[in-house]
Order: C-alpha cells, then structure tokens, then sequence
C-alpha cells in the first residue's frame, strides 16, 4: 500500500489567504493529496529575543512575518474539499485556551464530515508566549497535558466536566461533538515528550531531517511504547520542509529536500523506506511565489513521488 500524501496549504504572505487557500486545496485533492496541513505562527517579533527555533544567532524566515489563524485557513480548505483530512502540524497548545480550542476543532471535525487531525506542540518562540500564552513557558508541558485532557472531555460523552488548573468545566452539554474521534498526534524532542506520545497520543509527527536519522528515532519509540506497555499502534506523519530550487543543488552539503523535483524524489523514496512512516507531508508552500506556481510544483512532486514508488 503506497504511503499516503499531504500537502501544505498557502499560508504564506506571499498568497491571497481567500482566493488561494480554496484553489489550492481543491487542486490538491485533485492532484491525489489525501491530506491538506497547517501550521501556526502568531507574530514575527523585531527584533526577536531569540533566534530561529531557540537556535542563537538563526534568523527568522521572512515567510513567518505574517501567517493566517491556522485553523479558519484549515475551514476554507475544508468547504472547499471533499475527501482530503485537514491537519494542523503544529498548533501550539499554550498559545490556546483548552476549551476553546476542544470546541473549535470538534466544530471544524463535524462541519467537515470527520477529518480532522490535531497535530499539538508546545512551540518555542518565548516572544510568542508573552503575547499570547496562557501559562508561562515553564509550564509549557503542563498545558499541553491538560488541553490532551480536556479536548478527550470536551470530546466525550455528555455531561462532561473538568477540574484542572487552567480549566473548570462544570457538568455541562458541550457541542458539537466530532463526527469520530479526533487524532492527537504530538511531536517528540526530548524523553518527557516521548514519553506523553507513547502514554496519551494517537500518533508522531516527525521532522525529516534524513531517513538514517528517522530509523533512529523510529527505533527508540517503537522500544519505549514496548517498555511502556502500549498496545495501540503509533500513527505517524512525517513532516519534510522543502527548499525546492528549479535546478539540481550541486554543492557539498546538501540539506534532505533541498534542491529540484528529482531530489527531492530521492528524499522522499529514502525517508519512505522507513517502516515507521504511514503519511508524509509535503512542504512546498514556502518555496513558491503565488498560488499557480505551487500547484504546478504540488503536482509535479506527487507525480514524481508516485512513479518513484513513494
């Protein structure tokens, strides 16, 4: 069975967010993609007290300085598409009120006929938590745990209730519920995460940063879920951050999906060698400077990725 397909929606400022994110993700689905993917960005500080990703002296990119609410760019995807799930890679949970977060994506799961995916993270950006965060970054574990928490009652049966730190939720009728139960797929950088992925997610949303790398990592998961006792198996969608360049990148060095369509291909067939991977998501929308020429590459690399195998 061929590895499924997703691509990332136009969320750059680059793109008309009203005109493009519709045309964009009925092409996709067209195209073959089965999922359509968000990401989450709430400012671009300047300067910024710290680099790219907590990385010292790593700029920010410019495509960050104005991204759209991810999640009404996943509604406009959503009406305008039939079939393709609509994924979040990542929401960053403390930027979020739990419960209100819990209702938005039920809402969007049962206006869309059951296709969400709740890709959740606890982001990095320290200007980002003192804008917008609900606990301190200290506490950024915390508040993921308790959104998982609440998003599961939110979710569940009626009456639902809760008693957390951030959350009170007297016995209440909360609705819409989803049309199926919502995935929570979660990122895992460190053993603590790791540990909640195993213990209290659906799926692993891993970056891919080269296939040796990701058989790594896909190996010390597989032995902590045994260790832990897990029995449900891991989802899992790998994430590949393209820099496309129209000729073939010839110099030493080259960064995985860096470079033309064919290698990327070659990336693609590599990192889908790894057992672990079910579903990869395409990250294309960066490298393209409206919404035409990223359908024609969104096109390009599903065919290329297909007659490859991938």
């Amino acid at each position: 069975m061929a590895i499924r397909l997703g691509l990332s929606l136009p969320q750059g400022r680059q793109y008309s967010i009203g005109r493009d994110v519709p045309a964009v993700a009925r092409a996709a689905e067209e195209i073959g993609y089965e999922s359509l993917w968000v990401y989450e960005r709430v400012l671009f500080p300047e300067p910024p007290t710290q680099g790219l990703y907590g990385i010292e002296g790593l700029p920010w990119p410019d495509t960050y300085r104005s991204v759209p609410d991810p999640l009404i760019t996943l509604t406009l995807a959503a009406a305008a598409t039939e079939r393709a799930r609509l994924g979040t890679s990542v929401l960053v949970a403390p930027l979020h009120v739990p419960f209100q977060l819990a209702r938005s994506l039920a809402t969007l799961d049962a206006a869309s006929g059951g296709r969400v995916v709740a890709g959740l993270g606890t982001g990095w950006s320290h200007d980002e938590y003192a804008a917008a965060a609900v606990a301190p970054f200290n506490k950024r574990g915390k508040v993921l745990d308790e959104l998982i928490d609440v998003c599961h009652a939110v979710w569940g049966p009626d009456p639902v209730s809760y008693e957390g730190e951030l959350t009170t939720i007297a016995p209440s009728v909360v609705g819409p519920k989803p049309a199926r139960p919502i995935p929570i797929l979660l990122p895992a950088n460190s053993p603590r995460a790791l540990r909640r992925l195993v213990d209290r997610a659906d799926g692993w949303m891993p970056v891919g940063m080269g296939a040796g790398q990701l058989a790594e990592e896909a190996r010390v998961l597989k032995e902590l879920a045994a260790e832990r006792g897990r029995e449900k198996p891991v989802q899992s969608v790998l994430r590949v951050n393209t820099r496309y360049t129209a000729k073939a990148y010839e110099g030493e060095g080259r960064a995985p999906f860096q470079g033309s369509v064919e290698q990327i291909t070659e990336d693609l067939q590599a990192h889908a060698s790894v057992n672990a991977v079910e579903e990869i998501l395409i990250e294309l929308q960066g490298s393209t400077r409206d919404a035409e020429e990223l359908k024609d590459l969104a096109a390009e690399v599903y065919e290329a990725a297909r007659a490859a195998g991938v």
